[in-house]
């Protein structure tokens, strides 16, 4: 066996470099780098105890060295590259969105100053450097060779060992954390469908909450409190996975509830009240005598007619929420294995700290992250979870809000509601309370992944490719946390976290957004044990002998033979004869592995392990069990594929949108500087939109002329169709007669014009100010009301970006 258990091992990266293949090309590595990105498929095979014994999880290991080989060219493997590139593409672009909706978080904040005439032209200043864009010709900000090597040693560290990470989570402040998870969750864990980041990034989880239940005094406040802890686990939620879970369980439900928009489920009874008030009104001119509104909510649900409006109201929306919560409980095999995971490490730290602690105490926690932190945001928002095209109108907006209240107040404990008028909807907690709790408690029903971990990490000192897509800011403010806590961190001179960072020194000021640009850091460990004989460690930690190796990487090399040579699956399988046309073939990896897995099928003979005479009967049956395998792996595949290639569309939708926010701000921001004077450094005073001081009347005065944009033509079946008309009382055989034309004057003005065709003169136009469409969503205003029309006011925003404000259409930007 001397031949198979030879390895060199390159100090830097640690990588395998032979066990009796070619450089790079060992079955093993292979097997336990499939097995890190597998998600348990042999666990309910073979009839047994699944994964119960580590000499069973090392066999899995080699028989799944064919899933992923690169050297095969068959359907399967296209599909598994094609998948891969799609799941690298959804990580990396979950990253950008997250880092976009942080700047727009920002400049939500500071363009309300601004509207509201608040702002200082250095506060504009400091405005303008978040709508600054990367420069891809800049490289200057490059830390050298020396510091690359440094800080792949550590963030190595801190990727292998995330009980580092999960201590800072808990030392940084709640103004701190938004930046320290993008790193945590984006980059340094950011692969989310690899599974020795994601068993990593859940490690971290279990110290954080783990924490988090020692230090918490009050059980009510438990992981509900606006802390570091609860805003990790939403951001967790916001992955990819999650995203892709919230869009096929959800997105049907909620659009087709939207569709609806004239059915109205309001059972506040004030606000019931008012509907009927004013439908008097509209009949009659005016209020009948005597009519008024109740003073309180139990006052208005006495009225008769409130009454009347109430009962089928409650009993469709009741139908409403049940239909929504036997569809969640349904999709239990749909959630990801990283939220269940989570939920089973609260059950499990509740009972432990809590035991007196009744099951449904327990469910409400597991209940206030699942609804609370993962599925209701999405129901009342979700168009922010890009589960909708178009902004939800006023009706189903209101049934979508009482539809989480229900859900919610059905997971905690679960209590009944607090709001007065939500008291007739208890009997929906009273009827399903059993059916939510049993469904609490299956989604913690999940393995542990920690033997499958240990070989993860095993594989992570024997591979040379773990690199990380991360910007400078990131490394310099991960590396000024870790200098400011490191006293807590690794209290230590020989801990090897805190030799890292007082290797590396200070970290240097955050660079100019324009400079951050992401860097591919790879990672490697500076203390790896030295890899003498793998096979001896695998025997000796998992006890498998010589034989068993030889007998797994011989059932490899078959499957990865056959897949490449399909004809020769022809049952029943003839090993030698298999062997030998490989030992004979054009490819010269073909012929290596053939003339190799003869050698093996006599080793094996001599050892009693396989027989000739019967045909090799138990390494054909396991081969013939993997190659089934393989095919029902390759629908799954495809599967996998479709579903993913959704969610990327609907993120990359997302990441326009966002896209098109930041130019209506910059857009907005350059023409508050045309009107201030084009941003006069003297005037340090505050600048209101309305200041028009001298100078920068003549700036209008000269750009008027130049900047006419327009007019642009748009019909009312496309505006209705995108999405920009939210709701129109244009009659449906008139409305090929209608479009709409839309000019921009100078800056951040736009004349909206309604046209009926064959008349000259509009039927309506309207002035309309960036800043008044900004206010609008501001203030959380969904509509722009025209009379005839009613636009959305971000898609209207988007179509005026895109349209009027964009840097290749004008100088709009200099």
């Amino acid at each position: 066996m001397s031949a198979h258990t030879s390895v060199m091992t390159d100090r830097r990266s640690g990588m395998i470099q032979s066990l009796g293949f070619s450089q790079s090309s060992s079955v093993v590595s292979r097997a336990v780098a499939a097995a890190a990105a597998n998600n348990h498929h042999h666990s309910t095979r073979r009839g047994g105890s699944g994964r119960s014994s580590k000499r069973y999880s090392v066999s899995a290991f080699y028989s799944m060295a064919a899933e992923q080989d690169v050297e095969v060219e068959d359907d399967l493997a296209q599909a598994q590259r094609t998948l891969r590139d799609m799941k690298s593409k959804i990580s990396a672009q979950s990253k950008k969105n997250f880092m976009l909706e942080r700047d727009v978080r920002f400049l939500d904040s500071r363009i309300a100053l601004l509207i509201q005439n608040r702002m200082a032209l250095d506060e504009q200043n400091e405005v303008a450097s978040h709508l600054e864009e990367n420069d891809e010709d800049s490289d200057d900000h490059y830390p050298d060779d020396r510091k690359m090597q440094q800080y792949g040693n550590l963030f190595f560290l801190l990727q292998s060992e995330p009980r580092h990470i999960a201590t800072l989570c808990r030392l940084v402040s709640l103004s701190e954390i938004d930046t320290l998870l993008q790193t945590v969750m984006f980059t340094l864990y950011g692969n989310q469908y690899e599974s020795r980041e994601e068993h990593l990034l859940l490690t971290m989880f279990q110290n954080v909450l783990a924490a988090q239940f020692e230090t918490t005094s009050e059980f009510t406040s438990l992981l509900r409190a606006n802390t570091p802890v609860s805003r990790m686990m939403t951001t967790y939620t916001r992955r990819g996975p999650g995203q892709s879970y919230l869009k096929s369980v959800l997105s049907d439900k909620i659009n087709d509830l939207i569709e609806q928009k004239s059915v109205n489920l309001q059972i506040n009874p004030l606000k019931v009240q008012e509907e009927l008030m004013e439908e008097l009104e509209r009949q009659h001119g005016e209020l009948p005598p005597g009519v008024t509104k109740s003073a309180s909510s139990e006052a208005a649900a006495e009225d008769p007619q409130v009454q009347a409006r109430l009962g089928p109201r409650l009993k469709k929306l009741m139908e409403i929420a049940n239909s929504f919560l036997t569809t969640i409980i349904d999709s239990l095999d749909q959630v990801p294995y990283g939220i269940r995971w989570i939920c089973k490490q609260i059950r499990s730290l509740t009972k432990r700290k809590y035991p007196d602690a009744s099951e449904y105490a327990i469910s409400s926690l597991i209940g206030g992250f699942f609804f609370l932190r993962f599925v209701n945001p999405a129901i009342v928002t979700p168009q922010a979870y890009m589960l909708v095209d178009g902004i939800p109108g006023n009706n189903p907006r209101t049934t979508l809000t009482l539809i989480a209240k229900m859900l919610q107040n059905l997971a905690n404990k679960p209590s009944y509601a607090k709001e007065t008028y939500m008291i007739p909807t208890n009997p929906f907690v009273e009827n399903n309370k059993r059916r939510v709790n049993q469904f609490l408690n299956d989604l913690c029903e999940v393995g542990d992944f920690y033997e499958s971990l240990e070989m993860d990490q095993y594989m992570a000192l024997s591979k040379k490719d773990i690199m990380i897509s991360i910007t400078p800011n990131e490394i310099y403010n991960t590396q000024a946390l870790l200098q400011q806590h490191i006293d807590v961190l690794a209290s230590s001179d020989v801990d090897h976290l805190r030799i890292l960072v007082t290797e590396v020194g200070p970290a240097p000021p955050q660079v100019p957004r324009k400079d951050n640009k992401p860097i591919e850091l790879p990672l490697f460990s500076r203390w790896e044990m030295p890899i003498q004989d793998l096979t001896t460690t695998l025997m000796s930690e998992n006890n498998i002998t010589q034989n068993d190796i030889l007998y797994m990487e011989a059932k490899a090399i078959f499957v990865q033979l056959i897949r490449s040579l399909p004809y020769l699956a022809r049952q029943p399988l003839n090993l030698p004869q298999i062997a030998e046309t490989a030992g004979t073939a054009n490819d010269a990896q073909l012929v290596r592995k053939g003339i190799k897995v003869k050698e093996m099928l006599r080793e094996l003979e001599e050892a009693g392990v396989a027989e000739r005479r019967d045909g090799y009967r138990l390494l054909v049956e396991e081969i013939t069990q993997e190659l089934a395998h393989l095919g029902d792996l390759k629908v799954k595949v495809m599967e996998e594929m479709h579903s993913l290639e959704s969610v990327y569309k609907t993120i990359q939708d997302h990441n326009n949108y966002l896209h098109s926010q930041l130019e209506s701000y910059k857009a907005y921001l350059q023409n508050v500087r045309i009107q201030s004077g084009g941003g006069d450094k003297s005037n340090k005073k505050q600048v209101g939109i309305g200041v028009q001081v001298a100078e920068g009347m003549k700036v209008k005065q000269k750009t008027a002329k130049s900047h006419m944009q327009g007019p642009v033509k748009f019909t009312h079946q496309q505006l209705e169709r995108e999405g920009i008309i939210a709701q129109t009382e244009v009659p449906e055989y008139r409305r090929n007669n209608i479009y709409l034309t839309i000019s921009s004057p100078i800056p951040g003005t736009f004349i909206i014009s309604l046209h009926y065709k064959g008349r000259d003169k509009p039927i309506l136009e309207i002035d309309l100010k960036l800043d008044d469409l900004l206010e609008k969503q501001q203030d959380n205003v969904q509509l722009l009301d025209l009379e005839y029309i009613k636009l959305s006011v971000s898609k209207t925003l988007q179509l005026l970006t895109k349209t009027f404000m964009s840097n290749k259409k004008t100088g709009f930007f200099s």
